[in-house]
């Protein structure tokens, strides 16, 4: 395998060779010295043309500057999706493209400070505020893991804290210290339940304005609250880097989350629900969960709480091919995946979304299950779709769709490869893409990374890791683990990566390191030793109420 991933020329593996608008993307994934291979020869094809297509989605749009587009029949970069869970994303493979994403929003932002929802190439939209994945802490993701560039951050930063400023203006008419929804489009939950006799876009067209006539309009928003909360709890981190004070910040991110958990959080179900204007929550078990958990919310009670009563649940969201966008048992759930639906089918975006949610509480190996099953899927699917169906993994409405190519390569990464991340660490994951229909099949893989200007290299069999650096052997471990270093590659810790405990040696740097690891424990390598630091258990599917 290591031999097969050293002789692949990057160029002919995507299948971009002689095509000039690829050439600064080819240039830079070159750079980022990013390869994958597989025993399996459709599954290395599947992988390296997600790579091609995802060069097909980066264009111009609201100026020259090439920046990511959502793809398919989504013609621009909506700031719920492209401009922040996505550019983050990318900003692991094409940096320049992710910040020049991130920046777009700030230089198209409007006078009053509100950000466009949307840039197309006939300019900047903003009937809406379509706020999902907190775009703030993608900011940070990438200014961290890419150099940070301090000019970059500053500017973003004052357009961020322009935004808070608009939204807590005018998207918190009751006075309840949340977060208002005017529309369905405000969320990005098109044809939800949730949003039943609610109108699609705010009354004329106005983010500033909802339908007066309307009989449950203003919902208090759960999913907007907790956008806007993780929001402030990372422009007090940027705040501080910058040389400011971030303990305003804090205070209010404080404010939001308790007006979340008073308004939208039902003690009894565990659940959070939009307050509709009669006081009354509404009633409909949606990815709002999944959403609100991914903004950092709650402690590891509250999350272990949702795996087992909802995440988990195979009556709820957890389907073969999960995370449904409604409640399986909810009588509103229907699974039709053939169009732009968040009334049942698993949708990419959520599924791009929940690394946030799980990896926050250390719930590394549940969140496998989710990645296998939609690997799965995705390395047979003949397009790259918004959907899939949740009970078959058959793909759905569009195609060229960037965040389902981006979650084929992320999850590749995640279970895999080799994953920079913005704390400084580099993450070597011994996992390799299970064969989950039809017949087992045992597959091996292969990646590569550059980081500062060294290549590592890292191998996956059915029984051990190995990783190299510039070439020479790194480190050897049993499968079932992931390998923590800093950015040179120095060991930090060790993660149990399976449900079962794994018991053998870490060779690393001369000397054997024996360890036993639970499924999801943290080992910290300190003093010579790999010593337990973290132990929470696993929480296995759960099945009924």
């Amino acid at each position: 395998m290591l031999g097969r991933l050293r002789a692949a020329e990057v160029a002919e593996s995507i299948g971009v060779v002689g095509d000039a608008s690829a050439s600064a993307p080819l240039e830079e994934w070159r750079r980022s010295g990013v390869r994958f291979a597989a025993s399996s020869a459709a599954m290395e094809r599947q992988y390296w043309r997600a790579v091609r297509e995802l060069f097909s989605c980066i264009k111009p749009a609201a100026s020259e500057r090439p920046i990511l587009h959502e793809g398919g029949i989504y013609l621009g970069c909506w700031i719920e999706s492209t401009g922040s869970i996505n550019a983050e994303l990318l900003s692991r493979f094409l940096p320049s493209i992710a910040e020049a994403t991130f920046a777009c929003f700030a230089e198209q932002q409007r006078d009053d400070g509100l950000f466009p929802y949307k840039l197309t190439a006939s300019g900047p939209a903003f009937a809406q505020i379509q706020l999902v994945t907190p775009f703030a802490r993608s900011v940070w993701t990438h200014y961290a893991t890419n150099g940070r560039n301090t000019d970059f951050l500053r500017r973003m930063y004052a357009a961020m804290v322009r935004n808070d400023a608009w939204l807590a203006a005018w998207r918190d008419t009751r006075g309840t210290g949340g977060v208002e929804a005017f529309c369905t489009y405000d969320t990005g939950h098109d044809l939800s339940p949730r949003f039943w006799h609610v109108p699609d876009s705010p009354f004329g067209n106005d983010p500033k304005r909802y339908d007066p006539d309307n009989p449950i309009l203003p919902f208090v928003a759960p999913d907007l609250t907790a956008n806007v909360a993780c929001q402030r709890v990372y422009l007090a981190r940027i705040a501080e880097e910058l040389g400011e004070n971030g303990e305003g910040w804090r205070d209010r991110a404080e404010q939001s989350i308790e007006a979340l958990f008073a308004h939208c959080f039902d003690r009894d179900d565990g659940m959070f629900y939009d307050l509709d204007r009669n006081g009354r929550h509404v009633r409909v078990q949606s990815d709002v969960l999944l959403r609100v958990l991914a903004c950092e919310i709650g402690d590891a009670a509250l999350f272990e709480q949702a795996l087992h009563r909802y995440l988990l649940n195979t009556r709820k969201f957890f389907a073969k091919f999960p995370f449904t966008s409604i409640a399986l048992d909810d009588p509103r759930f229907t699974p039709a995946y053939d169009y732009n639906s968040w009334a049942g089918p698993s949708n990419m975006l959520s599924l791009i979304r929940a690394p946030h949610a799980f990896e926050h509480h250390g719930r590394y190996v549940e969140l496998t299950w989710a990645m296998q099953a939609t690997l799965s899927a995705l390395f047979k699917a003949e397009r790259f779709a918004q959907t899939l169906d949740p009970f078959t993994g058959r793909v759905g409405f569009t195609e060229a769709y960037s965040p389902a190519i981006l979650c084929l390569i992320d999850f590749v990464e995640r279970l895999s490869g080799i994953l920079p991340r913005p704390d400084g660490t580099l993450w070597f994951t011994g996992l390799t893409p299970q064969q989950i229909e039809h017949r087992d099949v045992s597959h091996h893989t292969a990646y590569a990374r550059t980081i500062d200007g060294v290549r590592f290299e890292l191998v996956n069999t059915a029984e051990a890791s190995s990783a190299f650096r510039d070439g020479a052997l790194l480190f050897e471990a049993p499968r079932g683990v992931r390998i923590v270093t800093d950015r040179a590659g120095n060991l930090r810790s060790l993660i149990g990566m399976s449900v079962n405990t794994i018991e053998g040696s870490l060779r690393i740097g001369g000397v054997e390191l024996p360890f036993r690891v639970a499924a999801n424990e943290q080992l910290e390598f300190s003093g010579g030793e790999l010593a337990s630091v973290r132990q929470p258990g696993l929480v296995a599917p759960t099945y009924s109420d």
